[in-house]
């Protein structure tokens, strides 16, 4: 079973009761209190089972369970998923291109994005790694002040990356 005890399923013998208009009856054996809420044409629903005594309610148990049905699709509805952006660049990239390149990941970052700046080289560059160290720092200092260097710069095979969070 899912979702909050009612009724015959709650398992303590004593139980703090609070009424439908949210006042507090006391403490009061469960049977007690099933036929307390009977009788005011609702289910007896425990809201705080680790309390001590626990914490049952009068309730509708239907109605209660579409509320917080409700209340968890509001939550996962307004969570941002972190997603992982890639740009894509090569160590002898020109100063306009380097710039629109910036642009588009520090609008990344803004978004609340990772990005991952991966630099490719190719046939003789791959000679003078170094040139992509120099562009790849050049990169770090720019977003200095709105994102961390998550992955420090790295080589795999014919690329170097390196992955940048939201501070």
């Amino acid at each position: 079973m899912n979702g909050p005890r009612f009724n015959e399923f709650i398992q303590s013998q004593k139980v703090r009761v609070i009424d439908q208009d949210g006042e507090n009856l006391g403490v009061m054996y469960t049977r007690e209190a099933m036929e307390q809420a009977r009788e005011v044409g609702l289910d007896l629903v425990e809201v705080s089972p680790n309390a001590d005594p626990p914490v049952a309610k009068f309730l509708d148990v239907g109605k209660f369970k579409y509320e917080a049905q409700k209340k968890a699709n509001l939550a996962r509805k307004s969570q941002k998923t972190q997603e992982i952006k890639e740009i894509k660049m090569r160590p002898n990239i020109d100063d306009h291109d380097y710039d629109t390149k910036m642009k588009k990941i520090i609008e990344f970052i803004g978004e609340g994005d990772k990005v991952k700046v991966t630099l490719r080289f190719r046939g003789r560059e791959l000679s003078h790694g170094q040139l992509g160290m120099v562009l790849l720092q050049r990169v770090q200092a720019d977003v200095v002040e709105t994102a961390k260097v998550e992955a420090y710069p790295r080589m795999e095979g014919r690329q170097m990356l390196m992955v940048l969070a939201p501070k």
